[in-house]
């Protein structure tokens, strides 16, 4: 959106952006920044527009024209037109009736039976049965008159006299809708027809009627008198533009698109046919403007600009955004690279682009319904359904914006455009709205809730905008701990503040917070325009927090007697942590330090220099790194009780039995603190150990028995090593000697 007075506009940087004195300068704060379409897009407007150059503006200002009783059992509003005189008129449905309207004055021109039309301000009575007579086209002829189709049974196009005397020029059996009139230079009248998809010519007295194509479509929905001379036409089934010869008839087809049917079309001064096809089983709830939140990180077109001026406006200022380094994780915005366009697909409506040479391209693509298209000051106008959106689309920047969304009505099924203003119509409710070229005098932009993850204060707000003289732009804010912004619990808005430096948010602290930017001018000819929104938050310093505090045994098994203490840790304001490790004998208060200002989340106890006993490790984070001594804050976390135990089991009792050439050992092998692991023998110094097992067949407590039998020794003296290990590994050894009878 260009600015008369921008080329004056001078460059205020703004200051860096500092925290309150309040927080501490050691604790991290977040940014939050909003400058893209699809950030803007996640908010709510109100008489404001986000272009897809990720800009906010005041929208065009927009009067609902009050038709009184007129509108009285009209559904909907299908086509405006506007004759020389500057009235309009408005083709509606089920009772096939015209509103005339102009300067406020209005009035309703309906059927007699006598096929007679007179004008009156009084609607039908509320009684009277529907009709099932639609107006879907009007045109204003070469002598300033205006015919009117009536579609239904009696199916038949109508001129209408200075008197609003009407004469049935046109009608065929085979001819329920007339859906497009369209004129040429010579004033012959074109007809695009249906449930046949027929085109007809009448000459410029209404008469002679001729058949020029018969198509194997359904319905010939739009037409269009080209530069050229040609008539294209466009059908409903195939979705198919013709191209036609007035001279010798000749048909092609210019162009097959994806859609079902051709709504809309029109034929800009350079001779550019711009085509709406669309699909009537487009989703009835389509996504928030897809082509708008498209990404435009790619740039756009350059376009001829005015010489930038030395001097500029009192009053006049851009605002620019504090440069940051911060990369918070909480910063939303998208940074997406703008798609490829590839083949068109069936699930959204499209705006074609058929040059003179017939070589097509898209330039607009939404998943919703096209109605009307217009053009305004090189820009086109479309209207859509079913959330009753006016986007605006200019060809050359390629750049693209709601500029009207109403919020009653479900579709905007006819526009017509009439000088500076655009007067758009209505179904579901019909409803007719001027759309004037001036800006609205106030307009809001409620930003999507910024989560902040953990109770937060927020900072101070920049946004970089233009603000040309007369307009201003005013924030308010409010916060709270639930993702519903309309809960009872979420603080009030805050005044207003006019924002022309960095302005500090005085809600209070939460998690969720919400701005709101107030944009208005006063004489309706400049609008402020805001590319970029930051906003920052600081979550007061919190402990940090020690999750997990593991024991692992493993380097106990080697006899080293070493443990491995292992733990995580983190913290919410990402500061730099250190750790300080402690133990303690189970049942004791005081804790003995083993080291201070770790900086890995392990450590390695050698247990041999303590007692055989049950322990706790005590592991504590702390943020001093990153905070003062008067905000540095720590956690601390306890392990499970664990056993040092580096002493092996013990003979408590044995039993010597010599039979023979067998000898009997009985023991009784007790751990203080560990299950036995295992007991193993050799005889005589023999290498090779054998293992045995409890007399209770199972290791499986601190204290076991167990009975060794050696067979068929030879007489004399022997040696029997005993190898003794608990679970964890400490191992003994016990030897004994025997002396077998000879």
């Amino acid at each position: 959106m260009k600015l008369a007075n921008r080329k004056y506009l001078f460059i205020a940087t703004l200051s860096c952006f500092f925290l309150a004195t309040a927080i501490s300068t050691a604790v991290n704060s977040e940014m939050t920044h909003h400058r893209s379409s699809a950030d803007f897009l996640k908010g709510e407007t109100e008489n404001a527009t986000i272009e897809s150059t990720g800009t906010i503006s005041l929208a065009r200002k927009t009067d609902a024209i009050d038709l009184g009783k007129t509108l009285k059992n009209v559904w909907s509003i299908n086509t405006i037109i506007s004759d020389s005189g500057g009235n309009l008129y408005l083709g509606t449905s089920p009772n096939g009736d015209i509103i005339k309207y102009r300067d406020g004055k209005f009035s309703k021109i309906h059927l007699t039976t006598s096929d007679a039309l007179v004008e009156s301000v009084i609607a039908p009575d509320a009684g009277q049965p529907f009709k099932n007579e639609h107006i879907f086209a009007m045109a204003i002829d070469n002598s300033n008159q205006l015919l009117a189709a009536v579609s239904g049974d009696d199916c038949r196009l109508l001129r209408f006299d200075r008197k609003w005397n009407s004469n049935t020029i046109f009608q065929q059996a085979d001819v329920n809708y007339i859906f497009a009139i369209a004129i040429d230079s010579a004033g012959n009248i074109y007809l695009g027809t249906g449930p046949e998809g027929k085109i007809y010519r009448l000459d410029p007295s209404g008469n002679n009627p001729t058949l020029i194509y018969d198509s194997r479509e359904k319905n010939i929905m739009s037409l269009e008198i080209g530069r050229d001379g040609y008539i294209y036409a466009g059908s409903d089934q195939k979705g198919i533009v013709y191209k036609i010869n007035p001279d010798n008839l000749k048909v092609t087809v210019l162009f097959d698109s994806e859609q079902t049917e051709i709504t809309s079309m029109l034929m800009d001064a350079g001779g550019d046919l711009y085509v709406a096809a669309t699909s009537a089983d487009m989703p009835k709830i389509s996504p928030k403007s897809n082509a708008i939140s498209a990404a435009v990180s790619a740039g756009r077109p350059e376009t001829a600009s005015k010489k930038q001026s030395a001097e500029e406006p009192k009053g006049s200022v851009t605002l620019n955004i504090a440069n940051s380094a911060k990369k918070g994780g909480t910063s939303q915005t998208t940074g997406e690279e703008q798609p490829k366009r590839g083949k068109p697909t069936k699930d959204a409506s499209y705006i074609y682009k058929i040059d003179p040479q017939g070589f097509v391209t898209y330039i607009f693509k939404e998943k919703a319904v096209f109605f009307s298209i217009a053009m305004q000051n090189e820009k086109l106008l479309l209207g859509t359904g079913n959330n009753a959106q006016l986007f605006s689309i200019d060809p050359t920047t390629e750049e693209k914006s709601v500029t009207y969304e109403d919020k009653q009505a479900a579709q905007i099924t006819a526009m017509t455009a009439l000088g500076d203003d655009v007067y758009l119509g209505t179904s579901n409710p019909p409803k007719l709205i001027k759309l004037k070229r001036s800006f609205a005098d106030k307009g809001t932009y409620i930003s999507d809730l910024i989560d902040a993850q953990q109770p937060s204060k927020w900072g101070k707000l920049q946004i970089d905008a233009e603000i040309p003289a007369g307009c201003k732009v005013l924030l308010s804010a409010h916060s709270g701990n639930v993702k519903d912004p309309n809960d009872p619990t979420f603080s009030a808005w805050t005044e207003p503040v006019n924002i022309t430096d960095p302005t500090q948010l005085t809600c209070p602290t939460g998690r969720f917070c919400q701005y709101k930017l107030t944009l208005e001018t006063e004489d309706g000819n400049e609008t402020p325009i805001i590319r970029q929104v930051s906003l920052a938050h600081v979550i007061p310093n919190l402990p940090p927090k020690v999750r997990s505090v593991k024991i692992v045994e493993s380097e106990s098994k080697t006899g080293t007697g070493k443990v491995m203490i292992g733990f995580n840790a983190d913290d919410n304001n990402k500061d730099k942590l250190t750790y300080k490790v402690d133990f303690r004998k189970l049942g004791r208060a005081n804790w003995i330090e083993l080291k201070d200002k770790l900086t890995t989340n392990k450590y390695s106890w050698d247990t041999r220099t303590v007692e055989d006993s049950r322990y706790e490790i005590r592991v504590t984070a702390d943020d001093s790194k990153s905070n003062t001594t008067a905000t540095t804050l720590t956690g601390s976390r306890i392990s499970d009780p664990f056993v040092v135990d580096n002493t092996p089991p013990a003979i408590e009792r044995s039993v010597r039995k010599t039979d023979e050439a067998a000898v009997t050992i009985q023991l009784s092998i007790r751990d203080q603190f560990t299950v036995i692991g295992n007991l193993s023998y050799t005889v005589d110094s023999n290498k090779d150990f054998i293992s045995t097992i409890p007399d209770d067949l199972i290791y499986d407590t601190a204290y076991e028995e167990f009975t060794i039998t050696v067979d068929d020794l030879d007489p004399g003296e022997h040696v029997i090593a005993l190898k003794l290990s608990d679970d964890i590994g400490n191992t003994t050894y016990k030897t004994f000697d025997v002396q077998v009878a000879e």
